[in-house]
């Protein structure tokens, strides 16, 4: 069952369906609604190095909807100084119609409990604010 979310998952975000290599070193967190429905999906790696996202300049725009256009279609970068991390997070994903609720926020903080400090990986530009947001990083 776990497969099938993440290849649903995979598709909603638009990854390449492909396996994942290590199940041993992966942990799948899912958020189950009231009605018994997964909402929320959260895959984790244990990793021993990370790299910060290096944050894009952004340009003088008026409009918040220029700027969710911006952040969506900007290209992310990293840094090349590799960081001690334990934890990296593959993909994170919350139903269309339940986000803005803090589903995602509520399991990273469960992923917390598990890890002490987590690193995005292959991050989006929504991951990259909700991590600055959920580690109080803003560099």
């Amino acid at each position: 069952v776990v497969e099938e979310i993440r290849e649903m998952v995979d598709n909603d975000l638009g990854f390449q369906q492909a396996p994942l290599m290590c199940y041993s070193r992966t942990k799948t967190l899912l958020f189950i609604s009231n009605d018994k429905k997964v909402i929320g999906c959260l895959i984790a790696e244990h990793i021993q190095w990370g790299y910060r996202v290096i944050e894009e300049k952004v340009p003088e725009i008026s409009s918040e909807n220029e700027k969710v256009i911006f952040e969506r279609q900007k290209a992310w970068c990293c840094s090349t100084s590799p960081e001690p991390a334990i934890c990296g997070i593959s993909r994170i994903w919350v139903f269309s119609m339940m986000r803005r609720k803090k589903i995602a926020s509520r399991m990273i903080e469960c992923l917390r409990g598990l890890y002490l400090r987590a690193a995005m990986s292959q991050p989006s530009g929504l991951q990259v604010g909700l991590g600055k947001f959920l580690s109080g990083n803003y560099e």
